[in-house]
């Protein structure tokens, strides 16, 4: 997978997210819920695309690695989203799977990164 396709994957990523929490019961665990999602959902597009303009191989590792950590509070908000019933399973799981695949593909690229780079 290209740079230029992991951005768009990530850009299609937040757009889901985004539609999701728009869809969100409107209480007050749900938007505390909202809130965080939408940030930590969001957020690795903006950072892998900082990460593709990364001054140096270990600046690249560093916004990969805020990648991976905000990809991995997705999945977790996702995962209680759908054992607490916020959303239906089928609405969220799809997304849920996607968090998981993007964070390994993060994760691989940071192991990658790191046997390039002296460190």
């Amino acid at each position: 997978m290209t740079r230029e396709e992991l951005k768009e994957r990530y850009r299609q990523f937040s757009l889901r997210i985004i539609k999701m929490v728009d869809a969100m019961p409107n209480t007050i665990s749900a938007n505390a819920i909202a809130k965080q999602i939408v940030r930590s959902g969001t957020s690795p597009a903006a950072n892998y695309r900082a990460a593709c303009l990364a001054k140096s191989g270990k600046d690249f590792i560093n916004k990969l690695k805020m990648v991976e950590e905000e990809i991995d509070e997705t999945s977790h908000w996702l995962s209680i989203i759908i054992d607490s019933g916020m959303l239906p399973k089928s609405r969220v799981q799809d997304l849920y799977d996607e968090s998981i695949e993007l964070g390994k593909i993060t994760s691989k690229s940071i192991t990658t990164a790191k046997s390039k780079v002296d460190l």
